[in-house]
């Protein structure tokens, strides 16, 4: 994309608009600090860079009523890039150690959710701040103020991070259509393969259409529990019980910490901070000091309102487990099968063949693999906008969506169907733990830069974190990096027994 020059006589262009907004206090700080004199950006080295946006098909497509217009106007306009984020956090890499959660503590490890959810609304804010505020993604950032030595390494475990959540999603979405079906794992594998087109053909209608689909996909999610925790008879959680355990931390009982470290290790996910960043300038912002202000409100509210569902659903994961499950050593299933529950148990398959016999009806493991199919597919969707945001934002680099999503796929499923082809079904839950180690390694790479961007007034100006932000997003990234390292040798250690049993 050629570089783009303004002057006086190009005040009026909406691409060098900003710089002219008097008095703008954001104006001048990003004269200040991502351009030169004569209006060329900058990197951090003072070479010159070009103009070049992240997702150029959907960016400013969405248009921003004025500062001024109601709440509900406002509201409309802004609200969706947290929606697509939020998928991340309700993926079915978080199924597992959810249902292990329920099944072994009861309602325990309720408050980890809400503590996880907590975190995870922080880092999401701060990723949007970024966003509105520079106009860049926190890749570009990365790529433009860090030495030019840290773009390849960056982008490289950007996207084995991106790789390894994209395992959990063909993972849950082909034990979904194995569990719906009768589908072989292996050809389940490989079916999703062609989700491809799905992408394809939504990217042709916008980013407001890809938005309205993953939207029906977590009201699909929150239907499927909402109708088998409160409508199934047998499934009637004690709400007081649930209250104290969500305010009352505790680690009373053995085996409860490691499961706890699992569910927060694997909350905020390293694509979803880079994601975020690109998502919220599909608006049209407008960068005079009132506009930014209430773009920041409703993206924080956006960021909230939406994590918060993430936050019941997660929740709501938890509590069937532990209404269903706790308590009980196994299950006799038809046929007379007998299914045992351990700490090693694969939950997820476990989850659909004994929620049948213990709640009675066939549509409770129905409704359970329709949830796991919609959780996959929307989490696929959002991956895949993350993979291109990291690529043109650390690289430059520009390919079709279709080229780009059948490349990261495929990377995918192949250590899929290797290790399903060689050991069988049995290692779903394998390839998932390694794939949440692979996003605990690349998580502080992600988190750590967009702190130290959004805390910088040199950067932000008057929008850096403020102390409440600042004390918790750092707080919460220390926190989420500490249990990662805690967990992570016994996480090797599950990995690497993945790469070599047979």
């Amino acid at each position: 994309m050629p570089e783009v020059r303004c002057d006086n006589t190009t005040k009026l262009r909406p691409d060098c608009a900003w710089r002219f907004a008097a008095g703008s206090e954001i104006g001048q700080m990003r004269r200040k600090n991502s351009h030169t004199d004569i209006g060329g950006p900058t990197d951090s080295r003072g070479g010159a860079v070009n103009n070049h946006l992240s997702l150029e098909g959907v960016h400013s497509s969405v248009e921003v009523p004025h500062h001024q217009a109601g709440f509900w106007e406002q509201w409309r306009a802004f609200v969706g890039p947290a929606i697509l984020v939020s998928v991340g956090y309700m993926d079915p890499g978080n199924w597992g150690t959810d249902l292990q959660g329920g099944a072994q503590f009861k309602y325990g490890l309720l408050w980890v959710v809400g503590l996880a959810s907590l975190m995870a609304i922080f880092m999401q804010v701060i990723s949007a701040r970024l966003g509105v505020v520079t106009g860049k993604d926190l890749a570009q950032c990365c790529r433009d103020w860090y030495p030019g030595w840290t773009r390849w390494p960056n982008w490289l475990m950007s996207e084995v991070a991106i790789g390894a959540c994209d395992l959990a999603e063909v993972l849950g979405s082909a034990v979904a259509l194995n569990l719906l079906f009768h589908i072989p794992l292996l050809w389940a594998v490989i079916i999703t393969g062609l989700d491809v087109l799905l992408l394809l053909a939504l990217q042709r209608f916008g980013m407001r259409t890809i938005e309205a689909v993953v939207l029906l996909l977590v009201a699909t999610i929150g239907a499927c529990y909402f109708i088998e925790i409160f409508v199934l008879p047998q499934t009637q959680p004690s709400f007081l019980e649930m209250g104290r355990a969500l305010f009352v931390p505790h680690f009373r009982q053995s085996g409860m910490l490691y499961v706890a470290i699992g569910m927060i290790g694997a909350t905020v996910m390293p694509h979803n901070l880079y994601l975020h960043s690109a998502l919220v300038q599909s608006r049209q912002l407008q960068k005079d000091e009132p506009s930014v202000r209430r773009a920041l409100q409703f993206n924080t509210i956006d960021s909230t309102a939406a994590l918060t569902v993430a936050f019941f659903v997660n929740a709501a994961i938890l509590v069937l487990a532990a209404t269903v499950f706790f308590g009980k050593e196994s299950v006799t299933v038809s046929g007379g099968h007998v299914v045992k529950f351990s700490a090693d148990s694969d939950w997820i398959r476990v989850a659909y063949l004994t929620l049948a016999p213990l709640l009675g009806t066939a549509a409770a493991s129905t409704l359970f693999a329709v949830a796991l199919l919609a959780s996959g597919q929307s989490s696929t969707i959002t991956g895949t906008l993350a993979g291109q945001v990291v690529m043109e934002g650390f690289m430059h680099w520009r390919i079709q969506p279709w080229v780009r999503r059948l490349i990261t796929r495929t990377l995918a499923i192949l250590p899929a169907v290797f290790i399903i082809g060689l050991r069988g079904d049995s290692s779903v839950t394998d390839l998932l733990t390694l794939s949440q180690v692979v996003l605990a390694l690349q998580l502080p790479f992600a988190m750590f830069p967009l702190l130290h961007f959004t805390s910088s007034r040199k950067r932000m100006g008057s929008w850096k974190n403020g102390p409440f932000l600042l004390v918790a997003g750092w707080t919460s990234a220390m926190l989420i990096t500490a249990l990662d390292i805690y967990g992570l040798p016994d996480s090797l250690k599950a990995a690497w027994h993945v790469i070599v049993a047979g």
